[in-house]
């Protein structure tokens, strides 16, 4: 499973690229740059991109995107994550505002456009190298989740996703695994549960739900718990480090550099913090794990945007000799 690795990417119409391609992509890549330049979109390409897999898929990347930035518990509040009623009454909008999206990397193709000809509305798909032409009128606007394939924005993640990552936990058999990280995140912490479809942390003896604790520990559990969950496949995790304390941040590191490995799982992660990036190298480094990469993101004066890709020997060269790898 090795070959479904991103290793570049062509994005053109997205967001705030016209015209970009980087490349040098390994198993960890840590996004970094100024607020707005362009971190998340970067990833969001990219997810787009692998969850291209079909139509179905690939409105449902789309469409995702838009929804979780506004409000997590959106995709939350439907019976049925593979119909998404909602997504009939709102995506015809925002798929025809996508029109002429194209990303292109070493595992997929994906873009679409809207041709209008003679009174007649086509939407135009190219995935996984099939073209694919469906009228307007008889387009049905489902959508389907793909399993491995996760995105976690930094408002976090609905108690019903987490409940869903978390029995792939319960699968491998690695719920002391976690109880571990937690404890070690809040020595009070005993374990984790779902008890009565809520996830729960043990403190003295009684249990408490997580929304009683601050965002640090909900954005914790997620992370883990997907890692687990996209086994083989992809894990998108904006502002790693939101709610985390800098002292936690080299464990957390050192958490997702193995489980990572270990999982199979591509992950892209985004910061604006130099705390957490050099927190990362030092994982790395301790580890021995140099499939890592650090992408600096930033805007030149004639509004394109670059991003310089670090791979470990050129990040170890900057962090060890104190250069600025922020991108500010």
């Amino acid at each position: 499973m090795e070959n479904h690795l991103l290793e570049y990417i062509e994005i053109k119409n997205f967001k705030c690229f016209d015209n970009f391609k980087t490349e040098g992509f390994k198993r960890v890549n840590l996004i970094g740059g100024k607020n707005n330049v362009g971190k998340t979109a970067l990833m969001e390409a990219c997810y787009v991109n692998v969850y291209a897999q079909h139509i179905k898929g690939f409105l449902f990347a789309l469409n995702g995107i838009k929804f979780m930035r506004e409000n997590i518990n959106i995709l939350d509040n439907n019976q049925n994550l593979s119909t998404l009623g909602f997504v009939k009454q709102n995506i015809k909008n925002f798929i025809e505002q996508s029109n002429q999206i194209f990303t292109q990397t070493n595992v997929n193709l994906a873009s679409y456009n809207i041709e209008e000809k003679e009174g007649i509305k086509l939407y135009i798909f190219e995935l996984k190298g099939q073209n694919i032409k469906v009228n307007v009128n008889e387009f049905s606007f489902e959508v389907i989740a793909i399993e491995n394939i996760d995105f976690i924005y930094n408002s976090g993640m609905s108690n019903r996703k987490m409940i869903i990552n978390y029995s792939a936990i319960q699968k491998q058999d690695e719920e002391p695994r976690l109880n571990t990280l937690l404890n070690e995140f809040d020595s009070r912490i005993q374990t984790f549960k779902i008890i009565d479809e809520k996830p729960q942390c043990k403190i003295n003896d009684n249990y408490l739900e997580i929304s009683e604790f601050g965002d640090g520990l909900k954005h914790l559990i997620s992370i883990v718990t997907s890692l687990y969950k996209t086994q083989n496949g992809y894990l998108f995790i904006d502002e790693i480090d939101n709610g985390i304390h800098y002292t936690m941040l080299d464990k957390l590191w050192e958490t997702v550099l193995t489980l990572a490995k270990q999982q199979n799982v591509q992950v892209f992660a985004t910061t604006h913090s130099k705390e957490c990036i050099e927190s990362y190298y030092r994982a790395a480094k301790k580890l021995e794990e140099q499939d890592v990469t650090y992408i600096r993101v930033s805007r030149l004066k004639n509004g394109k945007i670059k991003a310089g890709v670090h791979d470990y020997e050129l990040f170890e060269h900057s962090t060890e000799q104190n250069n600025e790898v922020r991108g500010w």
